[in-house]
């Protein structure tokens, strides 16, 4: 049955209860208001006309009215007669009445009349005694009728009462605490209601989806926590220490190499909120600073100081940052081998000066006419020997320059020097090749004199290098601008020329060591000689730049602070 069908009937009932006692309360209340009425009208109302007939009969011989009183009476007597009897006596009280009224004294007609006036009591009072228990039977039938009828209604009433809330109760209970398992988790859990109603078909989907969420768990559970194992093992096997933070900066998960560069186990802080460790961790803190990402720590580990590189690596999910890897790779083999190279560069590097510098030597006496003259062939020889002796100094050159900066070990003696020293400096040392090509170095000074605080050897290599690069890539009968001027307390140097330039596509890498732009000629340099000045200037707080335009020349800048 439908729990609408029950609800229907249910309330049905009770407004059926509710109608019939009314009606049956109403008839019997009506029925005895019929018999109450009837005793009042036809019989106390007789009683009452008799009574006074009777009263006005004792006053003939001294009222006159007493007789019109009596004609009253009896006329109202005689309009309600209702009782077997009461007419004859009625017709004799009327018939001894004219007679009286022809001869008001006589005593034996007045006993007469009085007889036949209790004739009429007599009646009428036993016809309420007759009607009175009429209506106590009546009233006494409905009554019983009542109270079984209302016993058979109450007790319906009451088991509907006791039974009805637990018919609609306890499915939704069951039904609750059914819901509650499914929250925990708890997909065995099903419900079972012998009830063909909506409760038992909400039951049965119920039981549909707990068997499906159920067969859902154990087909995934399984695969998620193997998978799982798995990425927990290969993150653990891994030489890199990783951490993973949530999108509330709470610590998820740190690998054991993690553990051990932090010096604590994952159980210790997994869940923790990172800024509470950072306080009492200096690497956790450090990790945790923005300005760290993507740079390269030196931790002690495996008794030694080793190198990191920290990688943060965001979390997306539809565009929204869910959380955080913290990656520190060691870089501690690489970072031994490149000190190793740079200190083999070095090392050979100012092993090769000496040497090299013996050979230009030994050329330029060969060159010299006092030691002997040499035929053309031979003068030739010697110039290209003494020219690849100042490519090979040079680039030993660069080379020492270089392991200076990868080592960290610049050398400054920074001191106030005046602008126009460096550029002397620069213009003299590349005046010798500048006039091979004929080409013209015009010096633009800036107008009001200052000093700046350099290394003056390192600005002056700087400034030479720009130079001899315009030097190198400018057409022969051309001229190169060196201009200087002093903006916001900085001293800036530019080098100008009119050379083929440089595509835009490499400007970003043109300051990266070994990069040669394409085309450029092999025996054109190493690549390093922009990367030190880069180095050079920027280890002394200033800043170098490059903007070119292809076919349109280029122009080398940068500047150092003024004093």
């Amino acid at each position: 049955m439908r729990l609408k069908t029950k609800l229907s009937i249910g309330i049905g009932f009770l407004f059926t209860a509710i109608l019939v006692s009314g009606l049956l309360g109403i008839f019997s209340i009506n029925l005895m208001k019929k018999d109450a009425h009837l005793v009042l009208k036809d019989n106390y109302e007789t009683l009452v006309y008799s009574n006074n007939m009777l009263q006005t009969l004792e006053q003939f011989r001294t009222d006159p009215q007493s007789i019109a009183k009596f004609e009253e009476n009896l006329s109202r007597q005689e309009a309600n007669i209702t009782e077997p009897g009461e007419g004859a006596a009625t017709g004799a009280v009327r018939a001894l009445f004219e007679q009286l009224k022809k001869a008001p004294s006589n005593d034996s007609l007045q006993q007469l009349l009085r007889d036949k006036i209790y004739l009429i009591n007599t009646a009428n009072q036993q016809a309420i005694f007759s009607k009175n228990n009429t209506a106590m039977n009546n009233a006494k039938r409905f009554s019983n009728w009542l109270v079984l009828i209302f016993s058979m209604l109450s007790i319906i009433a009451f088991t509907l009462a006791v039974n009805f809330p637990g018919i609609i109760s306890e499915p939704i209970n069951a039904l609750s605490e059914g819901i509650k398992s499914i929250v925990n988790k708890d997909y065995s859990r099903r419900i079972h209601l012998n009830q063909q109603d909506e409760f038992g078909e909400l039951a049965q989907a119920f039981n549909t989806m707990a068997e499906k969420l159920n067969e859902y768990e154990h087909s995934n559970l399984a695969k998620i926590k193997f998978e799982k194992s798995r990425i927990d093992t290969i993150i653990n096997q891994m030489n890199d220490g990783i951490i993973g933070i949530d999108d509330t900066r709470h610590i998820l998960f740190a690998n054991r190499v993690a553990e051990k560069l932090l010096g604590l186990k994952e159980i210790e802080i997994a869940g923790k909120y990172a800024p509470d460790v950072a306080l009492q961790n200096d690497l956790m803190r450090s990790l945790l600073q923005e300005t760290s990402k993507e740079k390269e720590l030196k931790i002690f580990a495996d008794n030694k100081e080793s190198y990191f590189h920290l990688d943060v690596i965001n979390v997306d999910n539809n565009e929204r940052v869910i959380g955080q890897v913290i990656v520190l790779r060691n870089i501690t083999p690489f970072h031994e081998l490149n000190e190793a190279k740079t200190n083999f560069i070095a090392t050979i590097s100012h092993e090769l000066k000496t040497p090299i510098a013996s050979i230009k030597m030994s050329a330029q006496l060969l060159a010299d006419h006092r030691v002997g003259a040499v035929n053309k062939e031979q003068d030739e020889l010697i110039k290209s020997i003494t020219d690849d002796s100042d490519r090979l100094l040079k680039i030993t050159s660069e080379l020492l320059n270089m392991s200076q900066v990868e080592t960290g070990h610049i050398q400054l003696k920074i001191a106030p020097v005046s602008p126009g020293i460096i550029i002397e400096n620069a213009t003299s040392t590349v005046s010798f090749l500048a006039q091979q090509k004929n080409i013209r170095v015009r010096v633009e000074e800036a107008d009001t004199p200052c000093k700046m605080l350099t290394d003056p050897e390192k600005t002056a290599w700087v400034l030479t290098n720009f130079l001899t690069n315009a030097v190198k890539y400018s057409p022969e009968d051309d001229e190169i601008v060196l201009k200087t001027f002093i903006k916001e307390q900085r001293i800036y140097f530019t080098v100008t020329d009119h050379g083929r330039g440089i595509d835009e596509k490499y400007l970003p890498k043109i300051f990266d060591r070994y990069f040669k732009v394409p085309g450029t000629p092999e025996k054109a340099g190493t690549g390093l000689g922009l990367s030190i000045s880069r180095e050079f200037i920027e280890a002394q707080g200033g800043r170098i730049w490059v903007e070119s335009r292809l076919g349109e020349g280029a122009e080398f800048g940068f500047w150092l602070p003024v004093v």
